[in-house]
């Protein structure tokens, strides 16, 4: 099997072809003239055939010399422009940020730390891929991503985990729910409740499964969603009651359309953390975005619902 053409070799054939001189080629590539004609030469014997008709001091391309320059063409082309593309990345601020995220944090954080980020990198190409913490271990394996915001996972050697936060599920239940008027959760009615839940292929769905089954309880789903606001907005209506962390509702907290009450005497809490391939250099602009997610997630590691309430 042949191998690749020269690209040297391929210039200086479309620089011939061009000027129809081997004199003027030359002048043009900073060759000398015999170096531009043993090139050719070269061409034409990895090609085999002849690509030039010489006429006195005058250039004609053959048949397959007008096949080969269209080719030529497209491949000088496109090797200008991925030079082109290179040369821009190590321009200020022209680079690409692939961030895998869960839909809560991109829903409730996300957006608050892009806005700062895109006021000192405006111009690098932002994508993100939503998906729950085993969906972004899988994206980030395979290189489709190159930081992971999600909860940190039980064992991942190959990746390095950054912290930014710890939270605490709670139960969230409507103001007119007993344990809203009482302030506080009967144990005994736990496993009776109707329970609005977020979608049992997630993490979090496991670790709420995991916790109760350790009280010795098993929780009665009767409505299981992919979205949180869909929940709450569930939870609102006295359609059950759900588990969520209390900083993805601090505006009904707040408001007082929904209450924050304690799980039991043992906590169930979650770290969140950004994940990259251990080893790798982190760009200026993954670096920046690490410190900002870091600036907008200050403080939630000890919100409580009595601080959201205030």
């Amino acid at each position: 099997m042949n191998g690749p053409l020269d690209s040297r070799q391929l210039r200086a054939f479309a620089t011939l072809a061009r000027t129809g001189s081997f004199t003027l080629a030359a002048k043009e590539l900073f060759l000398s003239q015999s170096a531009v004609s043993h090139s050719m030469k070269a061409l034409e014997s990895d090609v085999g055939c002849r690509l030039f008709d010489r006429v006195g001091k005058k250039v004609l391309l053959t048949q397959a010399g007008e096949q080969l320059l269209d080719h030529a063409g497209k491949i000088l082309g496109e090797m200008t422009e991925a030079r082109e593309s290179l040369k821009q990345l190590g321009k200020w601020g022209r680079s690409r940020l692939r961030i895998g995220a869960s839909t809560t944090f991109c829903t409730y954080l996300l957006p608050g730390v892009l806005r700062e980020f895109r006021e000192s990198f405006p111009q690098c190409m932002i994508t993100i891929e939503p998906g729950d913490t085993p969906e972004l271990l899988d994206l980030l394996a395979n290189n489709r991503i190159d930081l992971a915001i999600g909860m940190r996972p039980h064992r991942e050697e190959q990746f390095e985990f950054k912290e930014l936060f710890t939270d605490e599920l709670k139960f969230l239940v409507g103001p007119q729910h007993p344990w809203a008027r009482a302030e506080q959760v009967t144990r005994a009615e736990i496993p009776r409740q109707n329970y609005v839940l977020y979608s049992k292929k997630s993490y979090t769905f496991r670790q709420v499964e995991d916790y109760f089954l350790g009280e010795d309880m098993i929780l009665n789903t009767c409505i299981e969603l992919g979205s949180m606001e869909a929940i709450k907005e569930m939870v609102k209506l006295e359609l059950g009651i759900c588990v969520l962390a209390p900083w993805v509702a601090q505006k009904e907290l707040k408001e007082g359309s929904l209450l924050a009450l304690s799980l039991g005497r043992r906590k169930l809490r979650r770290t969140w953390g950004i994940l990259h391939w251990r080893g790798r250099r982190l760009s200026l602009p993954e670096e920046s975005f690490i410190g900002l997610c870091r600036e907008g997630t200050a403080g939630l590691t000890a919100l409580s619902s009595e601080e959201l309430a205030a």
